[in-house]
């Protein structure tokens, strides 16, 4: 995944560089230093051209020297899917989207606007202009006449680059191939045509759990994580809180009925500063595998530390869901593997084949994770044993697991673990219960954002 960059505000002055942008610059310049690679230096983000993460216009090069062609060579290409990631509706993806397009329309792509909504929003809108855009289908569902994405009519036009808003979005049902817009985006990526997408970070499989808690908001569409891993790029459209809630308060996102309960809801400044850190953590991991992965490139003969292996045991019990999810998070921040371990022991109930555990194992799947089932009436050998033969790094476990592991009276299952994985040298990890919010006030949809 190539090296995310953050983008300011629509309208926004630019800002000036601080202190610790100058030393990230130096320390960038000490890693090119020490790579000593012929022609080639790490670039830092922030100093190209373009404001909105075009890779190069042209703009302001007038009567410069051409570029060396060692250089040009160095410059990776743009890869066929980007994401721009926001921490909130109307922080400006779709808005970045269209601008991108435009740029690439201008140095001769074959760009198409799949699916983008405005909702209205007249800055939006203006940018569709000069776009071909591929017709929606119209679907009858519930007595209702509702657009959707017409996957067979881009598959058909097979353009160079396509737009597709919302990934996060469930089709009506009906309306064509898949369930999901993830789906349709990886069928077009299939057919050799790029796709540039939008979603907010709270449709982050592994993070959709996290912003429940905060915002006390359902979110009921979700994107596997391994489908965001896989795009080439994930760029940041970002805004600060106080700047979305006053762009909310002129009408420039929701109608101004909506207003008030978005302002005392969702859009509470502390879930916007939580949610923007999130996705700013989320982009900051990804530009780090990044400039790992160029270092492993250029510096083969170096011998790497092994990368971290993190293993959580799951039952049946219903929230163990947060539990995987939340060591997904772990094994993400830690550029780790993942591997899902689930012990049957004696009672019929905890087997594989339940509802519950099917639900774990496709999450699993969604989370990019490796799923293994072990029968073993002794859960402590079991996980351990397994920890030893995977060379496994941290062991993650939940107090929500109540049905064998005893944690609530400190049972001796957890103190074998324990005691067993510290002779091996692996860290224990004891994850605390979450309570789930009471239902409030529904959450945006990627879908139903007006």
């Amino acid at each position: 995944m190539a090296m995310a960059q953050a983008h300011g505000t629509l309208h926004q002055p630019p800002r000036a560089i601080p202190v610790e942008g100058i030393s990230a610059q130096r320390k960038a310049a000490e890693i090119a230093e020490q790579m000593s690679v012929a022609g080639s230096e790490p670039s830092v983000a922030g100093t190209e051209p373009s404001a909105a993460g075009s890779e190069g216009t042209g703009e302001g090069m007038s009567g410069a020297a051409a570029p060396d062609t060692d250089a040009v060579a160095e410059v990776e290409e743009t890869g066929p899917f980007r994401i721009y990631l926001g921490a909130a509706p109307g922080v400006g993806k779709t808005y970045a989207m269209l601008s991108e397009a435009h740029r690439r329309q201008g140095r001769g792509a074959d760009v198409v606007a799949g699916f983008v909504e405005s909702y209205g929003r007249p800055h939006t809108e203006q940018l569709i202009n000069g776009l071909e855009v591929v017709p929606r289908k119209v679907v009858e569902y519930r007595g209702s006449r509702l657009e959707e994405m017409d996957l067979d009519a881009i598959l058909r036009r097979e353009p160079g680059v396509a737009l597709v808003d919302e990934l996060a979005h469930t089709n009506v049902p009906g309306s064509g191939r898949n369930e999901k817009r993830w789906q349709d985006v990886l069928q077009i990526l299939g057919a050799g045509i790029s796709v540039i997408t939008t979603v907010n970070i709270q449709h982050v499989e592994s993070l959709a759990d996290e912003v429940e808690r905060m915002t006390g908001a359902k979110v009921r569409e979700r994107v596997p994580d391994w489908v965001v891993r896989k795009a080439d790029q994930v760029e940041l459209a970002d805004s600060s809180p106080e700047q979305l809630r006053r762009r909310m308060l002129h009408g420039n996102i929701y109608p101004e009925e909506r207003v008030s309960q978005a302002l005392t809801h969702f859009f509470r400044t502390d879930n916007l500063i939580a949610l923007r850190e999130l996705a700013l953590r989320l982009v900051a991991d990804e530009s780090d595998e990044q400039l790992l992965e160029r270092l492993r490139r250029h510096r083969s003969r170096v011998p790497w530390e092994t990368s971290e292996r993190i293993m959580v045991a799951v039952t049946a019990e219903p929230e163990a869901g947060v539990l995987l999810r939340r060591a997904a998070r772990v094994a993400s921040r830690v550029e780790g593997e993942l591997d899902v371990v689930h012990v049957i022991v004696g009672d019929t109930s905890l087997s594989g084949d339940s509802p519950s555990i099917g639900g774990l194992r496709q999450l699993a799947a969604d989370l990019g994770a490796r799923w293994h089932e072990i029968e073993d009436d002794d859960p402590a050998r079991a996980i351990v044993g397994f920890a030893r033969e995977h060379e496994i790094t941290q062991i993650m476990i939940g107090s929500i697991q109540r049905s064998w592991w005893h944690i609530a009276d400190g049972g001796p299952i957890v103190r074998r673990i324990i005691h067993e994985a510290d002779a091996l040298g692996i860290d224990v990890h004891l994850i605390a219960r979450h309570e789930q919010p009471p239902a409030q006030a529904p959450e945006p949809s990627a879908a139903k954002e007006s």
